[in-house]
């Protein structure tokens, strides 16, 4: 701890939301038998690799109580996020002859076949906004992997991309992938090779978003008010864990914390003076969810 600020990777994100959230559990344990419904903590190691693997072993579990709503720790002092856009995920595989660089016949390879898909897809007309739906934040694509060949005197016969769209409700994860699909027919068209490439899903989240008046949100955004903190209720533009609860119809809000800096950075710090009063809102939220 230096000058009032907790240093160290995980810092804010998010160990000191999961010692809070431990320590308000224990804290009410005592009163268990005077509140209605129950508080489970789950602390999920597997949060940041992507995999949830904690979350998921325990919607899995058959002898588990589903949850009725849930409250994620992200950090963050002035917002309580009550939705983020969704994703789907693919990885694609073009393929082509492969040659010598040096040889007279001209061929083109998977370098140059999967260059011209990595421009098609950045030239995809995306909606701007969602329209009447509400929803703030407009789709995105992404090309977050180019991978293939080595060496200089051989063109490869084969190129594997990553593709990463975040989706909003008026361009769901069935317009990402037909956006996809169009724009690899558009190569396979336009530059023919001996195998058609190949398009794989390997991730699909729903996006989410609670209005202010639907629990969790209502007694997270009522306890900071009360607490007399102004926080606003913020749709993120990132995919959290609440979008994987969303898949499962279990509402979520994902995130309300401390205030912190250098996220996920070897510099990672959170301001512990935050801290009571973060607790405090939380305390109430839970209360008030459950009846007491």
């Amino acid at each position: 701890m230096v000058d009032g600020w907790l240093l160290g990777r995980g810092a804010a994100d998010s160990k000191l939301a999961a010692a809070m959230f431990c320590h308000i559990a224990a804290d009410l344990a005592p009163a268990a038998e005077t509140l209605r419904g129950g508080l489970a903590v789950l602390l999920d190691v597997d949060e940041h690799t992507g995999g949830f693997g904690g979350a998921r072993a325990y919607l899995a579990d058959q002898a588990a109580v589903r949850p009725a709503g849930v409250m994620i720790g992200y950090p963050g002092l002035e917002d309580v996020v009550v939705g983020g856009r969704g994703l789907w995920r693919a990885s694609i595989t073009v393929h082509a002859p492969s040659g010598h660089s040096g040889s007279s016949k001209t061929v083109v390879g998977a370098v140059s076949r999967a260059a011209h898909l990595v421009r098609l897809l950045d030239a995809a007309a995306l909606p701007a906004d969602c329209g009447d739906s509400g929803f703030p934040l407009p789709p995105k694509l992404s090309v977050t992997a180019f991978h293939g060949g080595q060496g200089f005197s051989v063109t490869p016969d084969r190129v594997d991309l990553n593709v990463d769209i975040r989706t909003v409700p008026c361009f769901d994860a069935y317009a990402a992938e037909t956006l996809v699909r169009k724009a690899v027919a558009e190569l396979d068209a336009e530059l023919p090779a001996p195998v058609s490439t190949e398009v794989v899903p390997v991730a699909v989240w729903p996006p989410f978003r609670l209005s202010r008046d639907e629990q969790p949100a209502a007694a997270l955004l009522g306890a900071a008010a009360g607490a007399g903190l102004k926080v606003r209720a913020k749709t993120a533009g990132p995919s959290n864990i609440g979008n994987l609860l969303a898949g499962e119809g279990i509402p979520a809000t994902a995130g309300f914390g401390v205030a912190y800096e250098g996220l996920h950075g070897i510099d990672e710090r959170a301001r512990l003076a935050d801290l009571p009063a973060v607790y405090a809102v939380y305390r109430r939220a839970v209360l008030g969810l459950l009846g007491a």
